[in-house]
């Protein structure tokens, strides 16, 4: 569905972003991650058609983003940062205008308006003008004008950036809902956001891209070694010692009352030995299970460690 080459972008003299590639399929979902200047607004107003790449080749669909920009257009829909709203116009007034731009047919225009009025819960305030509603309904206004034409893509930049806590969910909920019918690229520097909504993440860092996988798939090839946490119900003095004196355990670490971080080679099945020493000592095991790199650690190594003196960037999963 997105086909992405070499894409390159310079701004005078200075790249933007320097021959990323990758891939989106129909149906979709994928977080687009990196540090503030790291190409990823770039990089969808390119596939937008809003800005030029300066070489590389983009395909939406099967069109041409230099070629076929108009073709493009009718099957994206673009939630920018700052939502391009109009504060003196009604919710209804301004999603027909986005409808007669976005070249709706006008025996369809009512429908189509309805139709994101629903979707995104506007119709409470419909009648209200834009600049008197709060952030969080400004956002789904937003996000209503990018959806008023039915695309069959939805790109999403900081889609709840500035909203509470509340809002933040609710938005959320209606992205998750989106996800079936559509193809989303979301940007957001909220990680928990992007590991609950997304299936796959393109990490992007100083313009290149650093990784483009599954989380799943990430946390595997990037760790090297494994950890996992022990609850236990009974306690004893030296018990964090006898777990680090087993074998293939590099490290052992007290989270708090009765709880144990262990660290362990990877594949040496450490939870076994874990197991019989604390039924051997009456511990009695609350839980017993594995802990996954979180995206938080993994976005730091990539776009922080990789970029160490001396140190080579992996670009894990490319």
């Amino acid at each position: 569905m997105i086909e992405v080459e070499n894409l390159t972008k310079f701004y005078g003299p200075r790249p933007a972003i320097k021959g990323i590639s990758f891939q989106v399929n129909k149906g979709e979902v994928v977080g687009f991650l990196g540090p503030n200047g790291a190409g990823k607004t770039t990089t969808m107003n390119i596939l937008c058609c809003i800005i030029p790449a300066s070489s590389g080749s983009a395909k939406v669909c099967g069109y041409d983003v230099f070629d076929e920009s108009l073709e493009i257009r009718k099957r994206i829909g673009y939630l920018p940062e700052t939502p391009p709203l109009y504060p003196d116009m009604t919710v209804t007034s301004y999603l027909r205008f986005a409808a007669e731009i976005r070249q709706v047919s006008s025996n369809k225009v009512r429908a189509s308006v309805d139709r994101v009025l629903e979707k995104c819960t506007l119709k409470e305030v419909r009648q209200r003008i834009i600049g008197r509603l709060s952030k969080g309904f400004q956002q789904r206004v937003g996000l209503a004008q990018a959806m008023i034409h039915d695309p069959e893509i939805l790109i999403l930049d900081e889609p709840t950036i500035g909203l509470d806590p509340i809002q933040i969910i609710e938005i959320r909920k209606l992205i998750q809902d989106l996800a079936s019918s559509h193809t989303i690229i979301l940007s957001s520097h909220i990680l928990p956001e992007i590991t609950q909504i997304c299936k796959r993440v393109i990490i992007l860092n100083d313009g290149e891209i650093a990784a483009v996988d599954s989380l799943e798939g990430l946390t595997s090839s990037l760790n090297k070694s494994e950890r996992f946490i022990l609850k236990v119900r009974n306690s004893e003095n030296g018990i964090q010692d006898k777990l680090g004196a087993l074998d293939n355990v590099i490290s052992v670490k007290a989270e708090k009352d009765n709880e144990f971080l262990i660290e362990c080679e990877m594949n040496s099945h450490v939870q076994d030995q874990v197991a019989r020493m604390a039924l051997e000592n009456s511990w009695g095991i609350e839980e017993l299970k594995i802990v996954s790199m979180t995206l938080e650690e993994i976005f730091l190594h990539l776009t922080l460690e990789e970029n160490e003196p001396g140190k080579v960037k992996n670009g894990a999963g490319v």
